[in-house]
């Protein structure tokens, strides 16, 4: 029987009559009719039950379901809401359990999704992003005093038990050790006040390089310390090795291996008489050791000495027309608009420039170097830039 004939109700009302004839077997009515067994013993079940009705189609819509909500939960909810504007999901649903019971309360994430369409919904505004920027390649040195090395050796107890941190300086070119200073402590104070007899000795170079550890490197802004801030103030590039890829700095750390099994394997009784026994060591390392990367030429062979005597830049930044300046106080913050704007300890006592961008954005310069971004609208100071590996 084609079903393009008759209405649904009409076909169905037949097949349920014929059923009931027992004329022709189940299975034959399925096939005229095209519809499978247990469809026919659906429909001949809702006509006992309701008749003529049970014929009719039924929605589709779940009787019931998680998702589900009645009109006055949102009532409720909006209403609350609004009495409570800077109330969330999580505390508008505890307040309407309090007060209803348990039972039947919309979950914290359809609270949410309620408010969000009724524009309720606070969210939270994303914060500002500082720059992303690329860090300058290590530099290959074509001549003496391009790029000093530094580094502190792992420390050790001379033989009356003082512990000694060694300080050791070399200019990458020629291999030259410029200095092995034993010191109490890796601190700033006293590391800055080794350099500052380095560089009255030996002069200044153009970079300085090291690792990311203290006294050199810090978590902050930049990576600067106080020490390599100092160093950028002076006019000098302070690159900094790849975290965890010492290799880039293998020179030094093979000197360091040299200076261990030479020098510190039996250490004298005194720190003084350790220093003197490093100098006489640092001596025959720079006139008398031949070097394998040198040609088997010693390290005073090819050291030159530095023409620089003076520091590379002096006085204050001077930055751009247009932009703001301010002081940077010990605690690392300057007095800005009217607000105290976290920017860095390694910077205190220098001046910092702030350049105009749009959207009430500030870019943070210390000298030429990036800092971060400062968001006039937006509460907890820098966005501190980020380097990548530079190329």
């Amino acid at each position: 029987m084609p079903w393009k004939k008759l209405s649904k109700e009409e076909q169905r009302f037949d097949l349920v009559r014929q059923m009931a004839r027992g004329e022709h077997t189940v299975s034959e009515l399925a096939r005229r009719f095209r519809i499978s067994r247990q469809t026919a013993y659906k429909w001949r079940g809702r006509f006992r039950r309701r008749r003529l009705r049970g014929l009719q189609d039924r929605s589709r819509r779940p009787l019931a379901g998680p998702a589900r909500t009645t009109v006055n939960w949102q009532r409720r909810v909006r209403t609350l809401r609004l009495r409570r504007p800077t109330w969330g999901a999580r505390k508008l649903r505890h307040q309407l359990a309090r007060r209803h019971g348990p039972q039947g309360v919309p979950a914290v994430a359809t609270l949410g999704r309620w408010l969000r369409r009724w524009g309720l919904s606070r969210g939270r505004r994303r914060r500002g992003r500082g720059p992303v920027l690329r860090r300058r390649a290590l530099l290959q040195p074509q001549a003496c005093h391009e790029v000093w090395t530094v580094d502190f050796k792992g420390w050790y107890r001379t033989g009356d038990g003082t512990r000694v941190e060694p300080l050791t300086v070399r200019d990458l070119k020629s291999r030259y050790g410029l200095g092995i200073v034993l010191l109490s402590s890796q601190a700033v104070a006293p590391t800055q006040q080794a350099f500052r007899r380095l560089f009255a000795r030996h002069g200044y170079p153009q970079r300085i390089r090291c690792d990311n550890g203290a006294p050199f490197g810090g978590g902050g802004p930049t990576g600067l310390t106080r020490l390599s801030a100092w160093w950028v103030q002076l006019g000098i590039v302070v690159e900094f090795i790849t975290p965890g890829r010492p290799c880039e700095n293998g020179a030094h750390e093979q000197f360091h291996r040299v200076y261990k099994a030479e020098a510190v394997r039996s250490p004298a009784r005194t720190g003084p008489e350790q220093q003197r026994r490093t100098d006489r060591w640092l001596r025959h390392y720079n006139q008398e050791r031949p070097h394998e990367g040198l040609g088997m030429k010693t390290p005073a062979e090819v050291y030159r000495k530095n023409r620089q005597r003076r520091p590379w830049r002096r006085g204050r930044w001077q930055y751009a027309a247009g932009w703001s300046e301010s002081r940077v106080a010990g605690n690392g913050e300057i007095r800005w608009r009217g607000r105290g704007w976290p920017i860095g300890e390694a910077f205190a006592g220098s001046r910092v420039g702030l350049r105009p961008l749009r959207g009430g954005r500030w870019r943070v310069y210390f000298g030429g170097i990036v800092v971060g971004d400062l968001y006039e609208k937006e509460v907890g100071g820098l966005r501190a830039a980020r380097y990548a590996a530079g190329g």
